[in-house]
């Protein structure tokens, strides 16, 4: 069996702006990559802290509130009470704790309204912090959770 195509090299996505596609591009990794990932570890695992890092829980929070938050500026929006209620629980997400069922949920929504929000979005606003920053904490991610499970699955 052969892995399926990474999403760049799938061609264009329907109705977003070529400039914004490595943008759809990026989100949709992160979406196909993360969720199956995140499943394969415990609410513990979650939020261990491996050398003094942030946890993996705290990224995921702060790359779906960031992502969220960085879309909004795009189309010319101001921030929404629940997103800066979000912002606020960001702070302090490490003493919260969400589960990483809820965690995983917030991803799967945060990136699938994302991705739908790039078809309304002009080439004019090119919105490449969005996909490089949703990258950065998706990487943190992946790295994290080899040094917690150095057997666990592989994204290869």
């Amino acid at each position: 069996m052969t892995a399926p195509l990474e999403p760049w090299l799938r061609g264009p996505v329907a109705g977003i702006e070529p400039l914004l596609q490595p943008v759809a591009h990026a989100l949709m990794g992160v979406a196909e990559d993360l969720p199956p990932l995140l499943r394969s570890l415990t609410d513990e695992e979650v939020w261990e802290t491996p050398g003094a890092s942030a946890p993996i829980g705290y990224h995921l929070w702060h790359m779906t509130g960031s992502l969220d938050r960085l879309l909004t500026y795009a189309r010319g929006e101001t921030l929404s009470p629940a997103q800066w209620d979000a912002y606020a629980a960001e702070q302090k997400i490490t003493e919260l704790r969400p589960a990483r069922t809820e965690l995983i949920d917030l991803l799967t929504a945060t990136l699938d309204r994302s991705i739908r929000d790039l078809h309304g979005i002009g080439a004019d606003v090119l919105l490449d912090h969005a996909a490089e920053h949703t990258v950065r904490h998706a990487g943190q991610i992946v790295t994290l959770s080899r040094v917690l499970r150095p057997q666990g699955p592989s994204l290869a």
